[in-house]
């Protein structure tokens, strides 16, 4: 439960935010959004290769910053065979190496429960 305190602070912030907004609309800018640079949309336009896992969606592999969080989240992935997570581990080292990102030979061990 929010006390009062909150819900004027809440308000405040959304008046800031909303003069802000409005700010760079008249300078003919778009509003910031996310730090996230694909939106459920975009990643719904991306082909299945595009990504480490194509049968899950999983791990799209369109830039430098996503092929880095391929590699850290690889043992994160569940429900997946180990053939398909040999070919994601060949997708991903495809992408590092088009993208310029150095990564260890050695794939990520699974990890165990």
């Amino acid at each position: 439960m929010a006390t009062t305190r909150q819900k004027s602070a809440a308000r405040r912030n959304i008046k800031r935010a909303v003069a802000v907004s409005a700010s760079r609309r008249r300078r003919g800018l778009e509003p910031k959004r996310g730090k996230h640079p694909l939106s459920s949309h975009a990643e719904r336009e991306i082909p299945s290769t595009k990504f480490a896992f194509p049968k899950e969606r999983k791990e799209p592999l369109t830039d430098a910053r996503h092929v880095r969080n391929a590699v850290a989240r690889f043992n994160q992935v569940e429900d997946v065979s180990q053939s398909e997570r040999n070919a994601a581990w060949r997708r991903i080292k495809s992408a590092a190496k088009k993208y310029g990102i150095e990564i260890s030979i050695a794939k990520p061990k699974a990890r165990s429960r």
